[in-house]
């Protein structure tokens, strides 16, 4: 076995402007080497997710920034190779935050064992997708903020994205119209032929107002319940649309996020919640933990019977993560966005 750690380290803080990949340190490392209650965890897929775009940044938000040369934050699904701490052992399958690297020794309260008899013949990286915390969020989301009953509507931005894609299907099972926004005929393509979703829109070169139109255009009694993982123009045009008693669900706000140290301004739609008497609340999955399992059942039962499809975009070698990770940013990723660490 290797004696060595190959990881990304965080160089420097992409402040107002768009991530680089200089803005990332590739470092060879010793491999660590496990002390009293911790296990050496070999990763197989880390996990690349918008959030870790806040994570780079210093400003404050519900989670403490990575510091500057240290690995970059990221969950992992791997396999314990060494282990001293009792119950986990060589072999074990186990999700961990371990971050950006092939190795990382930790203690064993921070990893989470995976029987694999409860995945059945579905893949190892679902863990970190439609049955991790992708999935969870749609799953909490929809459930605790859009409630979405049948013949109602639903908008979803980033449909094809890791997240979106999950959660236009689960509105499609409670009999929900649903309404998917993406950037590319490709994305939209397939969450309308193969996810089922009724109408797509692309929201590439059109302004809040044009972008409104189209979305009324295919919900002209308004939208009932809008899953927001962008915010920007797609957020304006969808609160131009609401119907009344409309859920807004505010999942994420990937179009900011280069600007995410700059004051929190802009429209405030004050006048159209208080008209159409509409929630808008934030959602944190992690919120949540205490119904993980329930969640985890349910989501592996639809993907059994078929009733949830999902797509990954898997790059190999951890060399790869930084490309893809601004891929994801600018929307280059065809679903959920993997480094496929070791197979």
């Amino acid at each position: 076995m290797t004696t060595l750690n190959r990881r990304f380290l965080l160089a420097e803080r992409p402040e107002g402007r768009a991530v680089k990949e200089s803005d990332f340190k590739l470092e060879t490392a010793p491999m660590p080497t496990p002390e009293e209650g911790q296990v050496l965890l070999r990763a197989r897929y880390l996990s690349l997710d918008p959030y870790m775009r806040g994570r780079m940044s210093a400003a404050r938000s519900y989670a403490l920034p990575v510091e500057l040369g240290a690995v970059m934050t990221g969950e992992v699904v791997g396999e314990i190779v060494q282990s001293r701490a009792a119950g986990l052992a060589p072999g074990d399958l186990v999700l961990a935050h371990a971050g950006w690297q092939e190795y990382a020794a930790l203690p064993a309260k921070s990893v989470e064992r995976v029987e694999r008899a409860q995945l059945g013949d579905l893949p190892i990286s679902y863990l970190l997708g439609v049955l991790g915390m992708p999935g969870a969020t749609a799953y909490f989301a929809l459930d605790t903020i859009g409630k979405p009953q049948p013949r109602e509507t639903v908008l979803v931005s980033a449909a094809a994205g890791a997240v979106g894609q999950v959660a236009g299907q689960i509105a499609k099972l409670k009999g929900c119209r649903v309404i998917g926004v993406a950037g590319a005929a490709d994305k939209l393509a397939y969450v309308t032929q193969q996810l089922g979703f009724d109408a797509g829109i692309d929201y590439k070169g059109k302004d809040a107002t044009e972008l409104a139109a189209a979305i009324a255009a295919q919900a002209p009694s308004g939208i009932d319940v809008f899953f927001d993982n962008v915010a920007g123009v797609t957020h304006d045009a969808a609160m131009m649309n609401l119907a009344l008693h409309a859920r807004i669900i505010i999942c994420g706000v990937i179009s900011t996020y280069d600007r995410a140290g700059q004051p929190d301004i802009g429209l405030r739609w004050n006048r159209q919640l208080l008209v159409k008497r509409a929630l808008m609340q934030g959602f944190l999955v992690g919120d949540h933990r205490a119904r993980w399992g329930e969640f985890r059942a349910q989501m592996a039962a639809w993907l059994q019977r078929g009733q949830i499809r999902y797509r990954e975009d898997i790059v190999d070698g951890i060399e790869a993560a930084p490309r893809a990770f601004i891929g994801l940013l600018s929307g280059t990723n065809r679903g959920k966005m993997l480094v496929r660490v070791a197979s």
